[in-house]
């Protein structure tokens, strides 16, 4: 298993991690043999936003004995009011939630604290003002949180969270299908039965909201990798071919800021599947191929920083140059950590022959060379 450090929260996590909603189907045997297999792999973070007590009590089986071993993402928002999940703000409810949710996973604190689900961006503002915003940043002090975050589906509100200084983790919902949707704050839309109509060319303003992230220094963990499945089945799929889980999983880590995907597991043969990502060969992750020729959908001319173009005779790192690129280009002035950055690369964009190898073997016709030689001018000559 790989880790990577998660944004300015400093902690190092696993890049596959423990998407834990699907518990709800599974009992305490099957829930625990769940987590022993996620331990047998590395994986090292698990999320939980589900008020459901059964759900959260198994988790808490799950992590006994062993709290020290894992990362816990855990929600403000999600509530359990009269046998069924209620999404809230009222301080109350919140409170009585989140109170039920240490107890029930048996611990004191919550490493990662997740303002829950704030897809529109009134209701963030009004966040921002609230009891609810209040008593998070009390847990905060009181080191009940050690972190706080927050989950949203629409980059528009995740830009804006991204710009405040007290977020340092951000969880949205990343994969090859929504990355291609407008943003939107009706979570429906993502899982219309038709998906294709809805998508066009990569959107500007998800690629802005990585890019921010990835400046800001907020950590992204990633929900909905797979597109609720549907990206397994060429006839869901807006591709109109299957991707496989280790695609999936490679698109979302290929994204600036991503430091873990969080992934649903039904089987211990699920979590075996997904941590070979970390010994998969480049063939086996490739999803640019079938993304080059998508249906209805279009990555041409744009970076996806999928590592497709090399190797490179000059040893350039060309994904990374482009992401330091694309990082530089978002501001009139350049932050001094993204030139420090450009100067610790072995090789720099200068050392670009002009052979155009990697343009041959990029899907989508980016042009390399020019690139190299706009990042020279850009961060070389400094």
């Amino acid at each position: 298993m790989n880790y990577r450090t998660l944004g300015k929260t400093g902690l190092r996590v696993s890049e596959i991690g423990f998407g834990g909603e699907w518990l709800e189907r599974h009992n305490e045997a099957e829930s625990l043999a769940l987590f022993r297999a996620c331990e047998s792999v590395g994986i090292n973070i698990v999320d939980c936003w589900m008020a459901d007590p059964g759900v959260r009590s198994k988790i808490g089986l799950g992590i006994k004995g062993r709290r020290e071993q894992w990362i816990i993402q855990g929600h403000l928002g999600p509530t359990w009011q009269d046998g069924q999940y209620v999404r809230t703000r009222e301080y109350r409810q919140v409170k009585i939630a989140f109170e039920d949710l240490l107890t029930r996973l048996g611990t004191d604190y919550i490493d990662l604290g997740m303002m829950h689900f704030v897809d529109q961006e009134k209701e963030l503002e009004g966040l921002l003002k609230s009891d609810f915003l209040k008593y998070t940043q009390d847990l905060r002090a009181n080191g009940v949180i050690r972190h706080i975050g927050l989950s949203t589906h629409n980059p528009t509100t995740g830009k804006l969270a991204a710009a405040l200084d007290f977020i340092e983790v951000i969880m949205f919902s990343i994969n090859p299908a929504f990355d291609l949707m407008p943003p939107t704050e009706n979570l429906d839309e993502y899982f219309a039965d038709d998906l294709a109509p809805k998508c066009g060319t990569l959107n500007p303003e998800r690629v802005e909201f990585y890019r921010l992230c990835e400046q800001k220094g907020i950590g992204l963990t990633v929900m909905k990798p797979y597109a609720g499945g549907r990206l397994f089945d060429a006839k869901r799929s807006p591709f109109g071919v299957a991707l496989t889980p280790l695609q999936c999983l490679h698109y979302s880590l290929t994204r600036p800021a991503v430091a873990s995907v969080l992934a649903g597991f039904d089987t211990p043969a699920h979590v075996l599947e997904a941590a070979t990502y970390s010994t998969a060969t480049e063939a086996e992750k490739d999803y640019a191929s079938v993304l080059a020729k998508a249906r209805y959908s279009s990555y041409a001319g744009q970076c996806t920083y999928c590592g497709h173009c090399q190797p490179c005779p000059q040893r350039i790192d060309i994904a990374m140059v482009n992401k330091l690129y694309d990082l530089a280009t978002m501001q009139q002035d350049i932050p001094a950590s993204i030139r420090e950055h450009y100067r610790s690369l072995a090789v720099h964009a200068d050392a670009c022959i002009g052979c155009r190898d990697c343009e041959e073997r990029c899907p989508f016709g980016v042009q390399v060379a020019e690139r190299m030689r706009q990042t020279d001018t850009l961060l070389g000559k400094h």
